[in-house]
Parts: C-alpha cells; sequence; structure tokens
C-alpha cells in the first residue's frame, strides 16, 4: 500500500524531466567564435595585475545561446587577477547565432586573451 505513492512520485518526475528540452551544443574555435562576433568587448587590464607586473593568458568557455547571446563564461585557465576584467568583458559579447544542420544552435566558444605589458 505504501509503494503506491511512491511509483506514483516516481512516474511524475520521470515525466517532468522527459519534459525538459535538452539544450544541444556545438563547440566552436576560437577563430570561428571571432567571425561571428557582432560584438566584441576587450576586456580591461586589471590596476593591480598591471601593477604587480602580472602578465598571462586568460581562457575562457563562452555559452551561447542560439539567438547569439552569452548566458554564461567558464575559466579554463589563467591568473586571478587577470580572470575577472576578462568574465565581465565576455558577458557583454554578442555573436551571430551559430548554425547546426542549418538551424540555430547553443554553442561553447573557446576564447582565450592575452595579456601583455
Amino acid at each position: 500500500m505504501y509503494c503506491f505513492p511512491f511509483r506514483l512520485l516516481t512516474l511524475i518526475a520521470l515525466g517532468t524531466l522527459s519534459l525538459t528540452p535538452v539544450l544541444a551544443e556545438m563547440r566552436v574555435s576560437q577563430p570561428d567564435a571571432l567571425r561571428a562576433a557582432v560584438k566584441k568587448v576587450q576586456p580591461d587590464y586589471n590596476p593591480i595585475a598591471k601593477q604587480m607586473r602580472v602578465q598571462g593568458d586568460v581562457e575562457v568557455e563562452a555559452w551561447v545561446s542560439n539567438s547569439g547571446e552569452v548566458v554564461d563564461v567558464k575559466v579554463l585557465s589563467g591568473n586571478a587577477l587577470l580572470t575577472s576584467t576578462v568574465l565581465k568583458a565576455v558577458r557583454d559579447w554578442r555573436f551571430q547565432p551559430f548554425q547546426e544542420n542549418g538551424k540555430p544552435s547553443n554553442a561553447i566558444a573557446t576564447l582565450r586573451f592575452t595579456f601583455k605589458l
């Protein structure tokens, strides 16, 4: 008798999960991402990093919606003093929608920024 509510809840949960859209994503190289970028905001050189003479690369993944908006940015590598300005800048980027099989698609674009004094 006690199994019925549990089974019912399990079926409801599984039914709800099956209605959740799965976001397909394609990977986009930096050259392809730069060609598709319609708005590129260059990151500022963090004044503290500049004063401390911190240099180097910052690599991020930008999650781009099928409409071309950046919905999330994740740091892959780089000095913490440099990454914050990159995250802020890339969130403001816009892209022409990426296409997969002739349809707009969500995408993950890998971008690298070099800070050099």
